[in-house]
C-alpha cells in the first residue's frame, strides 16, 4: 500500500495523510457497493488500518 500512497502523493499532488484517507474512502465505497469483494479489498489495501 505504500507504493499506492506514494503514487497518489506523487501523480495528484496529495499530502501523505490526503492520500491514506482516499485509499480509505475507495476500500469502503467496494466494500459498501460489493460486499462479498471484501476479503480481496482488505488483501489488496490492508484490513482496519
Amino acid at each position: 500500500m505504500k507504493e499506492l500512497i506514494e503514487k497518489l502523493k506523487t501523480e495528484a499532488g496529495l499530502t501523505d495523510e490526503q492520500a491514506k484517507k482516499a485509499i480509505e474512502a475507495i476500500k469502503n465505497y467496494v466494500v459498501e457497493k460489493f460486499p462479498m469483494l471484501e476479503g480481496a479489498v482488505n488483501n489488496v489495501f490492508g484490513g482496519d488500518n
